[in-house]
């Protein structure tokens, strides 16, 4: 599985430096590694409201999930989701160069206090320059030890009432290059792309020299969506349920066991 192999390299090759930062490894007795252990991955008790017959290519394979939440999620406990199998978090920060979630402050401080591991999204907007939206993330999304990579959403926007734009696909990984390279030198770590099954294909942003992608499929395994490519999170669904959340949310998988989370942790969390 071609998952597994990324997930190795990845473990076999665990970072000492990221763009020319000198980690530091702290010792068995700092207290910085209480604050940055993951919790070992609770049992996952996620239903759905609108569920699918995932046969043998079920989530459920995948032994390390968590959530994306936005504006639309008001509710959570998140000691309760956690407890739940919640060990992750993707916390949209940012869209465009010119909107901050409302959310984000209040899920980012909560999702700390409950232990769970959590990084921030921005969504990509395509009627304005890269470089104005990397400033426009960064201005709100500070350097914090122990959050994970950062995250660019980009996918097509047909509804939106500003900017409907489908640009040509040269233009699309031109973008996506110099904002992997923008977050890469501001945090000190590649960020991770999540896109959909479109995008993907209509950029062929397979051709974005190391990228690491999460990628959306909701009635299929990635490997039927997107085969031959590698890909670290899959977005299996857009309608949760998850007890300590209301309402729906959008569930996704880590592509590994649990040894090789705890080692993607160690290697890409600032």
């Amino acid at each position: 599985m071609r998952r597994r192999h990324a997930i190795a390299l990845l473990a076999a090759g665990a970072v000492l430096s990221a763009c020319g930062r000198q980690e530091t490894v702290a010792r068995r007795d700092d207290p910085r590694l209480v604050a940055m252990a993951a919790p070992a991955p609770a049992r996952v008790r996620f239903d759905d409201h609108d569920p699918v017959d995932w046969g043998r290519a079920h989530p459920r394979r995948y032994p390390v999930h968590g959530i994306d939440v936005a504006r639309f999620q008001t509710a959570i406990d998140w000691d309760t989701a956690r407890a739940n199998g919640v060990s992750f978090a993707f916390i949209k920060a940012t869209e465009g160069g010119d909107m901050v979630d409302p959310m984000f402050r209040d899920h980012w401080r909560a999702a700390r206090r409950a232990g769970v591991p959590r990084g921030a999204y921005h969504f990509f907007y395509h009627c304005r320059a890269a470089s104005e939206q990397a400033r426009w993330f960064f201005r709100h999304v500070p350097k914090e030890s122990g959050m994970l990579p950062p995250v660019i959403d980009m996918e097509w926007t047909p509804f939106s009432p500003t900017c409907s734009a489908r640009r040509p696909a040269g233009d699309v990984r031109a973008d996506a290059r110099q904002m992997v390279s923008l977050f890469a030198g501001h945090y000190g770590t590649r960020p991770i792309i999540y896109t959909t099954v479109d995008f993907f294909r209509d950029n062929e942003l397979w051709r974005v020299r190391g990228a690491e992608f999460w990628l959306r499929s909701v009635t299929a395994h990635p490997e039927d969506r997107y085969p031959g490519h590698d890909w670290t999170f899959w977005q299996y669904s857009g309608t949760a349920a998850i007890p300590g959340i209301a309402g729906k949310v959008d569930a996704n998988a880590f592509g590994g066991s649990a040894a090789d989370w705890q080692a993607w942790l160690a290697s890409r969390r600032l």
